[in-house]
């Protein structure tokens, strides 16, 4: 008579055992560990995307820096983003302690201290890894209106603001080259460029230049301008492994928009500039979407819908995208539907909103005999996670209440000095460590109305003394958008400056 499994057993079974796979832990039934029953998610199908969710302290970064250390291991590069400030262990080898030599028994894991390669990045000029930035042309009018908290009507109105600026080729840069069309477009001339295609209202150029101001003020100044990253930077191995990016975001704290929407502009350029893939025995990328609320909070329909439409179309990109958040209720049903990897660590359920929380989590999971969802969502270890993912043939993978393995690398931070010494001596320091300030719209307009040299050069008694009044009022940029040369020198811009933009789903430029 055949000897009869174990309910661990079984639910390992679902999990399959053949080709390359992540290994995330033991299964867990009835309090006891079985380190035979192992839970791993196909390397093929880390592609179809994943969610990590649970409670703050419950190991969800540790569960993202084991996936990342396996999918280095295997040769698939990772951006992530560092939040917290404790991922930078990732270049180090972990250390042996009493604790991970027992999760390695638990588990069933041969565990060796090891480190792994890692290029620290960081959003802006103020930030002690290589900076990185985006220029307002690329970036688009969808997400930066996303970053300045505009409505429907003022979207569309900065989408018109960027339209034409495309079509007569202007490059906007900075936040100073988006004022100086803002500013063109509220006077008579700029009225009359528009005339046919719509028009700016006073009203909501002011709220879009206030907005500008409030971001510059916040730094956000320093994220715009060139040179602009490089998607290839973020494809790359170093002797065989996959290449972590990670994003420090330590100077970002104050700014989640910010840093939220620019983790959507890295998605949107590498679904815009990768060719099609199709099935491919493991993914080109693995993209980790911390704190995946800030992306969702507030975001218009339209915006929710060019999500879902980039998620669903990237994967035949090769790319894999985990989003990660505390709880599965922070991510739109549309975008969670096509999530084929979960992993819950624990929930609380202290307040109605949370017992909410929990019933809706558990009716987005399989049902199993094996275990009661709703006991085991707030029942789990630090450390712990129910689970189901794909399997080889992309069915999904019975519930398992898993204990996940250690991270090999260090699990702590290694300090801001190391950081900048490993940003400093990266290959993409020299690419973008300094700052660019190329002739853009600002200069272009500023130098079309400059005088002509033999006037600069007479002597100052020469020169007639301007009335009060046009010394006061109006500012510079005033006059030089309401001159009668400025239409003529935009209607040439685009012969000079090269031919009219176009924009991708999200509308970030395509290159």
């Amino acid at each position: 008579m055949a000897e009869q499994s174990s309910p661990a057993q079984e639910i390992a079974g679902g999990y399959g055992t053949s080709g390359a796979a992540i290994e995330l832990g033991s299964v867990v039934v009835g309090g006891q560990v079985d380190a035979g029953a192992r839970v791993r998610i196909p390397l093929a199908m880390m592609n179809r995307h994943g969610l990590v969710a649970g409670a703050t302290g419950t190991g969800k970064t540790k569960t993202l820096q084991g996936i990342a250390e396996q999918l280095s291991a295997a040769g698939v590069p990772v951006v992530m983003a560092d939040v917290k400030g404790d991922l930078s262990g990732l270049t180090q080898p972990g250390a042996a302690n009493d604790k991970i030599t027992a999760r390695a028994q638990d588990t069933g894991d041969e565990w060796a201290p090891t480190a792994f390669p890692v290029q620290f990045l960081s959003l802006g000029t103020s930030g002690i890894g290589v900076p990185i930035r985006a220029t307002v042309t690329g970036f688009g009018p969808i997400l930066l209106s996303k970053v300045l908290g505009l409505n429907d009507t003022q979207e569309s109105t900065l989408g018109l603001i960027f339209h034409w600026a495309d079509s007569r080729g202007l490059p906007l840069l900075d936040t100073k080259d988006l004022r100086a069309v803002i500013t063109h477009l509220t006077g008579d001339e700029g009225k009359a460029d528009l005339k046919g295609i719509g028009g700016v209202s006073s009203a909501t150029a002011g709220v879009i230049l206030r907005a500008l101001s409030n971001l510059d003020a916040q730094g956000g100044d320093e994220f715009f301008g060139e040179p602009e990253l490089d998607v290839p930077d973020l494809i790359r191995q170093a002797d065989g492994k996959g290449v972590i990016s990670l994003l420090e975001l330590g100077n970002l704290q104050g700014k989640p928009a910010l840093f939220s929407t620019f983790l959507m502009w890295l998605l949107a350029e590498l679904f815009e500039e990768l060719p099609e893939e199709g099935d491919l025995d493991a993914p080109k990328l693995v993209f980790f979407f911390d704190e995946a609320h800030l992306l969702f909070a507030d975001a218009s329909k339209a915006f929710l819908a060019q999500i879902e439409q980039t998620v669903k179309l990237i994967r035949s990109k090769g790319v894999g995208v985990f989003f990660c958040t505390q709880l599965p209720t922070d991510v739109p049903n549309a975008v969670l539907s096509q999530l084929g990897a979960r992993v819950q660590h624990a929930l609380r359920a202290f307040t109605p909103d949370d017992q909410k929380a929990l019933a809706q989590t558990v009716k987005t999971y399989p049902t199993t005999p094996h275990y009661e969802l709703e006991e085991a969502l707030t029942s789990l270890g630090i450390g712990e996670a129910i689970v189901t993912v794909l399997s080889e043939k992309g069915a999904p993978t019975p519930v398992a209440w898993t204990r996940l393995r250690a991270p090999r690398s260090l699990m702590d931070t290694v300090g801001d000095e190391a950081i900048k010494q490993s940003a400093a001596a990266s290959e993409l320091h020299g690419k973008y460590a300094q700052s660019i300030d190329r002739e853009s719209a600002y200069e272009l307009m500023a130098k079309k109305m400059a005088p002509p040299a033999e006037q600069r050069q007479q002597a100052p008694e020469q020169q007639p003394e301007p009335r009060r009044e046009e010394r006061d009022e109006p500012g510079f940029f005033e006059k030089v958008m309401g001159n009668s040369a400025v239409k003529s020198f935009f209607r040439s811009a685009a012969s000079a400056l090269g031919r009219e933009i176009t924009r991708g789903v999200f509308g970030n430029r395509k290159r």
